[in-house]
């Protein structure tokens, strides 16, 4: 966008160009997001750019009144650069906190140099300010939407030290950090024994098929699902808390975060994020879909479908491990059991209340057991545990590479894991766009001709040609459409033998 454009959204106040664009103001040293109720400056005194963390390493602080931090994070949509969005995941998730831009570049396979460049061609700031940027925003929002005391902001937020924490802040904004908190009102969130918090996205957001497919997949104990709410048990760093997750009254979901340790709410957020898809920007990837016709009325029907993603990698991994060649149901069933035999109990009466009693095995919990006793072919049980002992031994291995290609050949070489599941985790725990699981029944039986005849996994590869670079998206259409379709069967098989048994009464 040239400045013009740039201004031009920011005089309309336009919400499409919300996370996109920032207007800093050299006589204010402020930058704001488009949408900012307060009076547009002078063009001759702004300066506009790509992301929160480019104005911040400018010099600029952000906008008390537009709070930048609660607008969408779409730095992951930027440019053309997987290797930013890749960076940025592990970024998100804590990679900077205690390593340097050399170690992150290193585990995406490219040089220090070229990882700082990409960064200011895609970012306009480097991978450090970002990740300052990423604390200091998440800092005050804490600050401004919580109750918690200035220390527990200081390391929920990944400060090192109360001291830093202040020191920044008073650089910032030009105050100490308990200035920034408003009143205790009624707009400030809170939970006894937890914090809440709103984490904003690009609308539109097909909550129901999000809601949908969780449940589906939800593990009683661990997992509880309503049409409103999700929630279920979740461990960071060997503790557990609970998080249960809502929709917002407005272009946010609301989450409640009750964690032993503050410490881990920046990677419980980004999990969230992550499980949620809240960096997605449905409307690019809706119109490039929408260019082929067998998407182009699914992407209508369901605008701002999302692509589920994953809480944790092991977890993931062991799921879909446990449903190759059967049901959803039927993995589920054996999940359960999985759960039950090797889950650590929970003792939290707040858990309790939501039907959460168990957290999902750690890989040391499997290892040298007989998982085959659960009830499924000794093969499988073998690979399970052979899993879990490579995963103890590595915890690193669900981490994103250099490329989808390194990717999946890293997951290939995990006991029991083929193209399928290789494919699946790339694209849940990954977040892998181009991820597409072509020998995927569901997606073959979605994209039967008129006729009924399914296309073979190397015909519907070819014709995902097309879908790229969303083709993880593409593929949560044509699931969703025929998850839609079974439900449909069922209920019309259901009324027929409904109608049978009232005839024969």
């Amino acid at each position: 966008m040239d400045f013009e454009a740039c201004r031009r959204a920011f005089l309309t106040r336009d919400p499409r160009f919300d996370g996109r664009i920032f207007g800093a103001v050299r006589t204010t040293g402020i930058y704001c997001r488009p949408v900012c109720p307060a009076r547009t400056p002078k063009p001759e005194n702004m300066t506009f750019y790509p992301t929160a963390a480019a104005c911040q390493e400018a010099g600029y602080r952000p906008c008390l009144r537009c709070r930048p931090e609660s607008s969408p994070d779409l730095g992951a949509w930027r440019g053309t650069s997987n290797t930013v969005s890749r960076a940025l995941a592990l970024i998100e998730a804590g990679a900077m906190d205690g390593g340097d831009v050399d170690a992150l570049a290193s585990r995406l396979g490219v040089g220090e140099r070229q990882m700082r460049r990409l960064f200011r061609q895609h970012l306009g700031a480097s991978p450090v300010a970002v990740a300052q940027t990423r604390r200091v925003l998440l800092a005050k929002q804490l600050i401004q939407e919580t109750l918690l005391p200035m220390g527990e902001v200081a390391l929920a937020s990944g400060f090192g030290s109360v001291r830093r924490f202040n020191e920044t802040f008073q650089q910032l904004f030009g105050r100490p950090p308990g200035a920034l908190r408003r009143r205790q009102g009624a707009d400030i969130a809170s939970a006894a024994g937890g914090i809440t918090v709103r984490l904003p996205y690009r609308a539109p957001y097909h909550w129901a098929a999000m809601i949908g497919f969780l449940d589906a997949r939800a593990i009683p104990g661990v997992e509880s699902v309503t049409p409103k709410r999700y929630a279920r048990t979740l461990a960071v760093d060997g503790v557990v808390g609970v998080v249960t997750v809502s929709p917002g009254a407005g272009d946010f979901l609301v989450a409640d975060i009750r964690f032993p340790k503050v410490h881990a709410l920046p990677a419980v957020i980004a999990r969230i994020r992550r499980v949620f898809d809240l960096t997605a920007d449905p409307e690019m990837i809706g119109a490039h879909l929408s260019q082929d016709p067998a998407l182009a009325p699914l992407v209508a029907a369901k605008p701002g479908l999302r692509a589920p993603g994953a809480w944790d990698g092991f977890e993931l991994a062991v799921r879909a491990i446990l449903g190759q060649q059967i049901t959803v149901t039927a993995a589920r069933g054996l999940a359960v059991k999985l759960v039950e035999a090797y889950g650590a109990h929970l003792d939290d009466p707040f858990a309790a209340s939501l039907g959460l009693t168990r957290a999902f095995p750690t890989p040391a919990a499997i290892v040298g057991q007989d998982i085959a006793a659960l009830g499924m072919p000794k093969a499988r049980g073998a690979a399970l545990e052979a899993l879990a002992r490579t995963v103890a031994a590595d915890p690193t291995i669900f981490t994103p590479r250099a490329n989808l290609e390194s990717a999946i050949a890293a997951l290939k070489a995990l006991p029991g894991v083929g193209e399928w599941t290789a494919q699946y985790i790339a694209l849940r725990e990954l977040r892998e766009p181009d991820a597409f699981p072509q020998a995927d029944i569901g997606l073959l039986r979605a994209m039967a001709d008129e006729t009924g005849r399914r296309p073979t996994p190397a015909e519907l590869l070819a014709r995902a040609e097309g879908w790229r670079p969303w083709r993880a998206y593409a593929a949560q259409h044509l699931w969703a459409a025929g998850a839609e379709q079974i439900a449909k069967t069922t209920d019309r098989k259901r009324t027929k033998t409904d109608g049978q048994q009232q005839r024969a009464a």
